[in-house]
């Protein structure tokens, strides 16, 4: 359900940003998701094409970049991606620690008209 509020400010800031640029229309939104920030695509686009009613962004594409979780692993010092379970090394199986990628959430660009 977060997601409707994170949608929400999608697109006040896309549409403020537009308005200042003295677009008429939005027409492609890029957001940066990392696979830690539990933002969840299909939900978003779903609020997106509820919310942007009556708006610049009314019909925008949402393009989705997704930013895997990287790990560090404590013992060998490798970094890797998150497995599927579990967040142990694959070279040595000991417990890996979030690097910090894989927390992103932002609009990367905007194309207007």
């Amino acid at each position: 359900m977060h997601e409707y509020a994170v949608t929400k400010s999608i697109i006040d800031i896309v549409t403020h940003e537009a308005k200042n640029a003295g677009a008429q229309k939005i027409t492609q939104i890029t957001l940066v998701i990392g696979d830690l920030s539990t933002i969840i695509d299909e939900s978003v686009k779903m609020y997106f094409d509820i919310i942007s009613e009556g708006t610049l962004a009314k019909g925008a594409e949402l393009i989705f970049k997704r930013v895997s979780a990287d790990f560090k692993c404590m013992q060998c010092d490798l970094i890797f991606n998150k497995p599927k379970k579990g967040f142990d090394c694959p070279r040595c199986g000991e417990l890996g620690v979030p690097t910090g990628a894989g927390k992103e959430f932002y609009v990367e660009s905007i194309e207007v008209e």
